[in-house]
């Protein structure tokens, strides 16, 4: 093959591989100074961590005395699906006294998948086919006869 083939082919496949260069996407809690995994337990308030890490991502569902920082890392190539390649959940919870009872972190390996009923409520009734639901009305609406009230002859009275 000669030369300029080579390079001929190479020119052209070359704007194709920026479409596989990954395109990353961070979401959630981004940690300016302080990290998460910096609060100590027995030391820090409710404040400090506030004024540290600023307001949580979320709180507990429960009870108001666990704070979470989430913060996810998703990688894109192309118009593919975008997968999850870090995950980083730190749970901050606070004892009677607002001092930080524990400080606790998850990866994304610490996760469960959660596999959903695909069951579906039965409804009343059937469903209709395609021809059904086209020509399903031919003949089941009822004409007015001519001595019934209509919104012309408001009296039913034939004239």
């Amino acid at each position: 093959m000669s030369r300029r083939a080579i390079l001929a082919i190479g020119l052209l496949t070359l704007p194709l591989t920026a479409c596989l260069t990954p395109a990353r996407d961070f979401h959630g809690y981004v940690a300016d100074d302080a990290q998460p995994r910096d609060i100590k337990p027995d030391e820090d308030t409710r404040s400090s961590v506030l004024a540290q890490l600023g307001s949580p991502s979320t709180e507990s569902v429960f009870d108001d005395k666990t704070w979470m920082y989430i913060s996810d890392v998703q990688e894109r190539i192309a118009f593919l699906k975008p997968k999850i390649t870090k995950r980083s959940i730190t749970a901050i919870r606070f004892g009677e006294d607002d001092k930080v009872d524990e400080v606790l972190e998850y990866n994304a390996a610490d996760g469960e998948l959660i596999n959903y009923a695909a069951r579906e409520t039965p409804t009343r009734g059937r469903e209709l086919g395609l021809w059904e639901q086209i020509f399903g009305t031919v003949g089941g609406v009822r004409l007015p006869n001519s001595d019934e009230a209509t919104p012309g002859n408001p009296t039913g009275r034939r004239q």
